[in-house]
Order: C-alpha cells, then sequence, then structure tokens
C-alpha cells in the first residue's frame, strides 16, 4: 500500500512539473528578462543615470511579441526595438516595439514574423532591446536578450 501511494504521489508530482515547465508555452510563448543600462550601448555612450527592465513574450505561432517596459531616470522614450547583433555590435532593427511610456511603463504586443521569432528564440544572445530619446537617439538603454 506504501509502495502504491508513494508511486502515485510520484507520478503526481511529475504531472505538476510537467505542466509548471509547459506553462511559459501555454501562457503564449517564450519569455524573456532584460535588463536595460545606459553602460551596455554600443558604441556608446548610453543614458550614464538610466535603467529599466524589458519583459518580452516571444511567440512564434502566433506571430507576436508582446512587452512590459519599465524605464527610471530616462528622458522620454521615444522608440524601442529588438536588433540583431551580438553585446559588441550595434545591429540593424528587425523588430520595432514602438513603446508608449506612460508613467515609466509601456505594454503592447507588435507582429513579429514566425522565422525571426523562432530564430530569437533559438538565440537570444544574438539580439538585443534598445531604447532611443532625442538626447541619446543611438541609443539611451540596452539589454541583451540572452
Amino acid at each position: 500500500m506504501r509502495r502504491s501511494l508513494a508511486l502515485v504521489a510520484a507520478a503526481a508530482a511529475a504531472a505538476a512539473a510537467a505542466v509548471a515547465l509547459s506553462a511559459p508555452a501555454a501562457a503564449g510563448g517564450r519569455p524573456f528578462d532584460v535588463d536595460l543600462l545606459g553602460a551596455a550601448e554600443v558604441p556608446g555612450p548610453g543614458d550614464p543615470d538610466g535603467s529599466g527592465t524589458a519583459g518580452l513574450t516571444i511567440n512564434p505561432g502566433r506571430g507576436e511579441v508582446c512587452y512590459t517596459i519599465t524605464v527610471a531616470d530616462v528622458d522620454p522614450v521615444l522608440a524601442g526595438h529588438i536588433h540583431v547583433g551580438t553585446a559588441d555590435v550595434a545591429g540593424p532593427v528587425v523588430v520595432n516595439l514602438a513603446p508608449q511610456v506612460v508613467d515609466g511603463t509601456a505594454r503592447a504586443c507588435v507582429a513579429v514574423d514566425r522565422d525571426l521569432a523562432l530564430a530569437i528564440i533559438r538565440d537570444p544572445a544574438g539580439y538585443y532591446v534598445n531604447l532611443h530619446n532625442a538626447t541619446y537617439p543611438a541609443g539611451a538603454l540596452r539589454g541583451q536578450l540572452g
């Protein structure tokens, strides 16, 4: 009897773990949490006082990127993008985020090509979030996805 209960408990734990591990996919894609800093700008300089975070969910099946971006101590954000490029490269824009920052936060979803979404998920270190403003038009804050 004890062995049966142990097996049932182990099976239940395994099922719960499987559900927990698949939750991001069921919730709509692959999540990324990115720290944004002026010091990460390439070639720089970025905003030395500014900071932020970008919570992204990239969903190839839906063809979308959803994000929540928060910023502090930075002039008004005029544009935001996902660029292709490693940490030492200023690469081209591949996804326009167009964040409308209100009280330090922006939330939205934008369309993305399925193949691009898959490429980002497969190689997050090859992509970064970049926020731009009038003071730092080349980039105020930056953070690699991986």
